[in-house]
């Protein structure tokens, strides 16, 4: 159980054998019921119920010789919370003898990204991340390994756009480079945006865009606006999500309502991904707000 316990209750045969313990006396145990074969080299120690972390040892240790934890499993194994992969993803080189394992999805590549740090053997965030959002099933999965890891500073923007800049083929080539701009350089990709466009294919007048408003603490720049019914949209990038941005959007959109403009939200990602709705959203809004200005005009009002 001592031997188990750094690899979540299971233990290889070729550490049971550095100790004494040999095939006739795993045997033994396995007989006894004590202990629980749950492949070719891995024993389960006190129960067949496999934790995370020992699914993720037997997945490397049954695989074959050089595997190790890549895409959105190696993402998980190193902390990533908010996405469970459906399969454990491993590569391993492809001139080493493998083994199909259950529950597991085997890649076999040239060369291998390096293992990184310690524990369960897994490749660096960055790498991971890449992988992750290439082999994800939908674009809308692919944003989410990207976005997941960033927000929760498993990697960082240059590793990312750095390791993303290295990759030569890919399938989802036009979509990631959107992606990871939006979340490495928010301001960049925003700019990129041709919401005006977008805001027309609904129906919406061409809104304005950089509109100056007087702060609090001077002038801030509004996204986009349509100053004709007090309509606002803040297009939030990755970096909103970052450190003390999230307290100084709420400050900025609390005074804009406060003003009596009307304030929504959309993440720069949603309009990769969602972009209809978001959309619908902002159409359904302004047309209430236009309504209701025609009313205040027909009675009279200021």
């Amino acid at each position: 159980m001592e031997l188990a316990a750094d690899h979540g209750g299971v233990v290889h045969r070729r550490t049971l054998a550095e100790y004494g313990i040999d095939r006739y006396a795993v045997r033994h145990e396995v007989d006894a019921g004590r202990w629980f074969r749950v492949g070719r080299h891995t024993v389960a120690i006190g129960s067949p119920a496999l934790s995370p972390l020992a699914q993720w040892w037997r997945a490397v240790w049954e695989s074959g010789s050089g595997a190790r934890l890549d895409g959105a499993s190696s993402l998980v194994a190193g902390g990533m919370r908010g996405f469970t992969p459906d399969l454990i993803d491993v590569v391993m080189p492809d001139g080493n003898r493998h083994h199909a394992v259950e529950g597991v999805r085997l890649r076999r590549v040239r060369r291998p990204s390096p293992i990184c740090g310690a524990g369960i053997p897994r490749v660096s965030p960055e790498i991971a991340t890449i992988h992750a959002a290439q082999w994800a099933r939908s674009d809308r999965q692919a944003a989410l390994l990207v976005c997941l890891p960033m927000q929760q500073r498993m990697t960082t923007a240059h590793r990312l756009s750095l390791v993303w800049k290295g990759v030569t083929r890919s399938p989802r080539r036009q979509f990631l480079d959107a992606v990871i701009g939006d979340v490495t350089d928010g301001a960049h990709s925003l700019g990129e945006l041709d919401f005006g466009r977008m805001a027309r294919q609904v129906g919406l007048p061409t809104p304005t865009r950089q509109a100056v408003r007087r702060g609090p603490q001077g002038r801030v720049y509004l996204d986009v606006s349509w100053d004709d019914v007090g309509l606002v949209v803040e297009i939030d990038g990755g970096h909103h999500a970052l450190a003390l941005n999230p307290i100084d959007d709420a400050l900025r959109q609390n005074h804009r309502v406060v003003a009596g403009e009307r304030v929504l939200r959309i993440p720069v990602i949603g309009l990769r991904i969602a972009a209809e709705a978001f959309l619908r959203q902002v159409k359904q809004l302004y047309d209430a707000l236009r309504r209701q200005s025609d009313l205040r005009h027909a009675k009279g009002a200021p």
